[in-house]
């Protein structure tokens, strides 16, 4: 039977909230909602939409490798937009990190993010064997 392990690295922003990183589960892992922080300094990074989106990605490479997972195995992604006019930027961003196939992904405006950030992003992956 699978057993749930905790991820957490200090190479990403740290948790803002009673949360997470990542939870490992079998041969998944889910992360958590993952900010564009800085992790020397634990704020966000300045710039705007563009630098958040990059930093988020980053931060989120990072609990990947920690999970025994990659940006490869990413199933699925959900992407948090404080405004959806930054799509666009989301897309030319995430062609940094993914190649064709791309996985799954849902991307929607919110009323908040934590922080006033610019963008949050979930994360569903396989584990690498």
């Amino acid at each position: 039977m699978s057993h749930l392990s905790y991820v957490s690295t200090d190479l990403a922003g740290p948790a803002v909230g009673i949360y997470s990183q990542a939870v490992k589960y079998g041969d998944t892992v889910y992360l958590s909602g993952t900010l564009g922080l800085d992790a020397s300094t634990g704020k966000l990074v300045e710039g705007g939409a563009g630098p958040e989106i990059k930093k988020a990605l980053e931060n989120i490479k990072h609990v990947l490798e920690a999970s025994q997972s990659s940006f490869s195995s990413i199933v699925k992604t959900t992407v948090l937009l404080a405004d959806i006019k930054d799509g666009p930027t989301v897309n030319e961003i995430y062609k940094q990190f993914f190649v064709p196939p791309y996985p799954a992904r849902a991307m929607f405006q919110v009323a908040k993010l934590p922080l006033d950030a610019k963008v949050e992003i979930e994360v569903i992956a396989a584990v690498n064997k």
